[in-house]
């Protein structure tokens, strides 16, 4: 072929004046330098335990505050948050306090905005790590409401940071079979994190001489936050992230290394050449512009979509349950040592149910999850306000196990699915700054949800599990009408079925059901996302060719 095909990301003549050809002879040391430590079972592993341990985290800080609220020597430390009779006001504070780590969230997830795509999914989980490790340090050593408050948002801070950034880098190293099932186990160790944290908060309550009775469960987060740090320093870049900053070579080790073959093999070829023919689609420019771009990429819709299931997972009101679980029990006239131990059942059994969607999301599919949650929680709702307005020892008891009930309704249908869905819709270009929109709904309207609880049960009761049907009720035919199954796709394909319904002026639900659409990287994907004949000549029809470009080490 007497052109020389670039494996690069197009970008013109800059590139090629940048960086130096290889000759062929060359080629196969140079992506073999690129090699990770690891491959195949062991790499996926690796990056499983990883991004796992990440969400452990998270399901850990977002569980352990529960029952330490009640706890007597919080309540000594920080008496702004008893509520009572004489001091109503401090039901809001007590709410503030728990709430003012989601500003944190959302500050971090929003920075992503701009450090995401800079410095890489690696980094930015360390960064998010390290930060998190500030934060346990400055709330475990607080002595005041005010140190608390800045050491929550610190906190909050790193962890908006790792929300944003885990769910899409394990997306990007997961293939299109098994990324339902892996990040769903992400959302299962949520909730493992969380059942650490019950047992943790009610092993620590008998200490109640002591500060430590609520210092060191929160000081146990760093312990997750250095295996994470550690951890991610030992596994490769997204060949995603790398592909799209021209690093080529390293992104074809990556693709070869977790596939567990030769990068030369045509199923490591076809999908590095989908992910390439993504970047010709979309473009080079990656700024907060391209998010609100429609045309056949369908930006726009594809990052409204993102951001509305994670502001759908909140307004289900599972942090209800999650923030103030220990509360609601005794709410419900329960002791305070039963109190705890239900709380820490209720948490176990809400890991249990998660487990559930583990075996179901890629048979079942991401659609009918979340319509068998969304119905399921809206009835339990609904009893749980039927039953709170009648409010005697027996409806008590029914009302303890519909938490329950809840939370299991949650875990099969929400649980992970709004940390796996808007990795998966959004396309390469804009996956960094939507991500980072999403997770910032998904802590904005977190903050609302625990902000508003304490003063909504102080003044409406039962009445605050009716507001909660109603929005659960109304998730249903959203979903139903607007999202498309991306179940067994792989990523680049969500471009080829927007693009498609695009082209046809139909909804891309129905596209996302037809069978028989051409893969990624085909020359019949090609042709859909109107990358021309010269182009498909330029990255050599899905082959590695003798003359390449690599990335100056």
């Amino acid at each position: 072929m007497s052109s020389s095909p670039s494996i690069r990301s197009v970008e013109g003549s800059k590139r090629e004046e940048k960086y130096p050809r290889q000759a062929s002879s060359d080629l196969d040391d140079v992506v073999a330098s690129y090699a990770p430590r690891l491959h195949g079972r062991s790499l996926t592993a690796a990056i499983a335990f990883v991004a796992g341990t990440g969400f452990t985290l998270f399901g850990y800080d977002q569980g352990v505050m529960s029952a330490l609220l009640s706890a007597s020597q919080w309540e000594k430390t920080f008496p702004e948050t008893v509520a009572s009779a004489a001091h109503p006001q401090h039901a809001t504070l007590q709410s503030f306090l728990v709430a003012v780590y989601e500003i944190g969230c959302l500050l971090g997830a929003l920075s992503n905005l701009w450090i995401g795509d800079r410095l890489g999914r690696r980094k930015t989980i360390a960064i998010g790590g390290v930060i998190m490790i500030v934060g346990a340090i400055l709330q475990a050593t607080s002595f005041g409401y005010a140190q608390m408050v800045v050491a929550r948002i610190v906190t909050g801070l790193g962890n908006g940071l790792n929300t944003s950034t885990v769910p899409s880098y394990h997306a990007e190293c997961s293939s299109a079979a098994k990324r339902g099932s892996l990040i769903m186990v992400e959302g299962s160790l949520i909730t493992f994190g969380i059942m650490i944290s019950y047992w943790i908060d009610f092993a620590l309550f008998w200490a109640s001489g002591s500060s430590a009775q609520w210092r060191v469960p929160i000081a146990l987060q760093i312990t997750f936050a250095i295996v994470m740090i550690v951890g991610v320093a030992f596994l490769p870049e997204s060949p995603r992230w790398l592909v799209k900053h021209g690093r080529d070579a390293e992104a074809l080790a990556v693709l070869s290394a977790l596939d567990d073959k030769p990068y030369t093999d045509p199923k490591v070829q076809q999908l590095y050449h989908g992910i390439r023919e993504t970047i010709v689609f979309d473009g080079s420019s990656t700024g907060m512009k391209e998010l609100f771009r429609g045309g056949p990429g369908q930006n726009f819709r594809r990052a409204s979509l993102a951001v509305v299931i994670q502001c759908f997972q909140q307004i289900t009101g599972i942090n209800i349950i999650t923030y103030y679980a220990t509360l609601l029990f005794e709410r419900l006239g329960i002791s305070d040592v039963k109190s705890r131990i239900i709380a820490a059942c209720n948490g176990t059994e809400y890991f249990l149910a998660s487990l559930i969607a583990i075996a179901l999301i890629d048979r079942v599919g991401r659609r009918k999850l979340m319509l068998f949650g969304s119905f399921g929680q809206t009835i339990t709702m609904i009893l749980l306000a039927v039953l709170g307005s009648i409010n005697n020892s027996a409806t008590q008891i029914v009302s303890a196990v519909l938490l329950f009930v809840f939370n299991s309704f949650f875990a099969v249908g929400w649980l992970g699915m709004t940390w796996l869905y808007p990795a998966e819709i959004v396309g390469l270009s804009i996956r960094a700054p939507a991500n980072a929109l999403s997770t910032a709904s998904n802590w904005t309207f977190n903050f609302m949800v625990v902000m508003v609880t304490g003063p909504s049960f102080q003044n409406i009761n039962w009445g605050t599990y009716i507001v909660f049907a109603g929005l659960n009720a109304l998730i249903i035919p959203v979903v139903y009408l607007f999202f498309p199954e991306t179940a067994g796709r792989s990523l680049e394909d969500m471009d080829l079925i927007f693009a498609i319904a695009h082209r046809e002026g139909v909804s891309p639900v129905q596209i996302s059901f037809r069978e028989g659409l051409p893969s990624a990287g085909s020359p019949e994907a090609d042709e859909i996302l109107g990358i021309d004949a010269a182009e498909r000549l330029h990255r050599g029809e899905g082959k590695v060719q003798s003359d390449v470009q690599v990335i100056s080490v």
